[in-house]
């Protein structure tokens, strides 16, 4: 949605951003009566919102895995349900905290069903819990994980995901770049035409049939393929963003390959 940013509070007058707080409530006196006060509305997806996932991780030893793989399904979810990529005009990146909800809530849909799993499934999920939200923790001035986290509690490297979980993951990225596709072509609407725009168009249609063949095969497809599109979506990004042609010829090497 099209949002003005600067709101001011009808009763005691304060001003704040509601690209910041994603509310319209006064930080200062709690009143609901505030109103927009910038002539522009912007592009706004994006809300803030907390990805913790200490309560579950703290219950492992405490409760049934099933239970556990619920309650950090249910924060996941919710994370993912009230992100955005587009923050007052301006695109984001495809981040790493987000790729990481996506693929904690349908890892915990797997193990929440109580299916009897193998040890490497077992340790797969448990890495994910353990991990998904210290790229929050490092997260970038924008409030989210970079790109390129890589910190010592990573979630597991593509050769690290046991090949029965790899449509979780698989499905899990498809997700997150359709999402993110979106989201960069209603951006991409929004800017005036150029010759970038046009190209940045054709890479984003070219990168929807790739996200619809992974979802066709409900993400059955190896975990190097799903970093790859994940890699091209981010290339895609940075060329409609920045104008950098070697991030559009980045994205086309990652589609040949994926083709």
């Amino acid at each position: 949605m099209k949002v003005r940013g600067q709101r001011e509070c009808k009763d005691c007058g304060a001003r704040w951003s509601y690209y910041e707080t994603g509310t319209v409530e006064c930080p200062e006196c709690g009143s609901l009566r505030s109103v927009g006060v910038e002539e522009e509305r912007n592009l706004h997806t994006d809300s803030p919102v907390e990805f913790d996932l200490t309560e579950p991780r703290e219950a492992v030893d405490a409760q049934p895995l099933r239970e556990v793989a619920d309650r950090a399904g249910e924060i996941a979810r919710e994370y993912v349900r009230k992100r955005g990529f587009v923050r007052g005009g301006d695109l984001l990146a495809l981040d790493e905290t987000y790729l990481a909800a996506q693929e904690l809530r349908h890892a915990a849909d797997v193990v929440g069903r109580g299916l009897d799993l193998s040890d490497d499934e077992e340790l797969y999920f448990l890495a994910l819990l353990r991990s998904a939200d210290a790229e929050a923790a490092g997260a970038d001035a924008d409030g989210h994980g970079t790109e390129t986290d890589s910190d010592a509690d990573s979630r597991p490297a593509p050769d690290e995901v046991p090949t029965s979980m790899h449509p979780i993951r698989g499905l899990a990225y498809a997700e997150a770049v359709a999402e993110y596709r979106r989201e960069m072509a209603d951006w991409a609407d929004e800017r005036e035409t150029s010759a970038v725009a046009d190209r940045g168009r054709d890479a984003l249609e070219t990168l929807g049939d790739h996200v619809k063949r992974v979802q066709a095969l409900d993400g059955d497809v190896d975990a190097d393929t799903a970093e790859l599109l994940v890699n091209a979506a981010r290339d895609v990004g940075r060329y409609l963003r920045e104008g950098d042609a070697d991030a559009l010829a980045s994205a086309r090497d990652r589609f040949d390959r994926l083709a």
